[in-house]
């Protein structure tokens, strides 16, 4: 079973430019990235998808395995379809790992991918925890994914209900089937996409089926220089229970 996996890393960033090059500890965020997706058991490569050659040249620096894209992708799932099409030989499953969270799990990679190991039918897999912050119920910053009993997603909200005492705080690492990647990258936005800016809404709305993998591990998505020295710390203290 061939499984890439495509980390996409663009330079621009309204909060925070030229992220993927932070030093953490010496090395650049993006080394962290990919040194921790290496790890994962059933990943056959790790491709940085990006671009910009600032991050291009350093990723080839630190031995990376790095792939040219265009500037123009409104997302990483169209730049990770981009990257697909270079390769000589196509994987029979593609997972988009954020390049901006240098703490993620090998362990969440792996939780991904055995949900296609298990499901044969499934078409696009994602990450969930469960959180009992209800108080986050409210803030639209906080994705929340609708389970089914079998695990499925039916929807994802920004805000729900507050009469619950937990909810499914989604996590944006996605898996797909290839050819169902390189279909959702060519369909229009969906008016629910476009209401709640949520690019899965799109697949539900086209019927594609989601599952959800539930991690127990936090993970920390680096958005700006305050969240940064967070991730430094804990980078330096060796508490993020993860290989170095």
């Amino acid at each position: 079973m061939l499984i890439t996996g495509i980390i996409p890393a663009r330079y621009a960033s309204s909060r925070f430019p030229g992220k993927p090059l932070a030093n953490i500890n010496g090395k650049v965020m993006i080394e962290h990235v990919y040194e921790r997706c290496l790890k994962s058991k059933y990943l056959s490569n790790v491709i940085i998808a990006t671009d910009d050659l600032r991050i291009y040249d350093a990723v080839i620096h630190f031995g990376g395995n790095a792939c040219m894209t265009s500037t123009e992708h409104l997302n990483g799932t169209s730049r990770c379809a981009e990257a697909i099409q270079q390769l000589t030989i196509a994987p029979e499953f593609v997972i988009n790992i954020q390049g901006d969270e240098p703490l993620i799990h090998p362990n969440q990679i792996d939780l991904l991918i055995e949900l296609f190991i298990n499901d044969k039918e499934l078409d696009i897999a994602t990450l969930i925890k469960k959180e009992n912050a209800i108080h986050l119920l409210q803030n639209q910053n906080v994705v929340k994914a609708i389970l089914t009993d079998n695990g499925y997603i039916s929807d994802f909200k920004r805000t729900t209900s507050t009469n619950l005492n937990f909810f499914h705080k989604h996590i944006g690492i996605y898996g797909f089937k290839t050819n169902v990647l390189q279909e959702i990258v060519k369909l229009p936005p969906s008016e629910r996409e476009l209401e709640q800016h949520l690019e899965q809404l799109r697949w539900l709305d086209n019927g594609y089926t989601i599952k959800g993998a539930i991690t127990q591990e936090e993970s920390i998505s680096v958005d700006t220089p305050e969240d940064l020295e967070k991730v430094q710390k804990i980078i330096y203290r060796n508490k993020a229970n993860v290989p170095l």
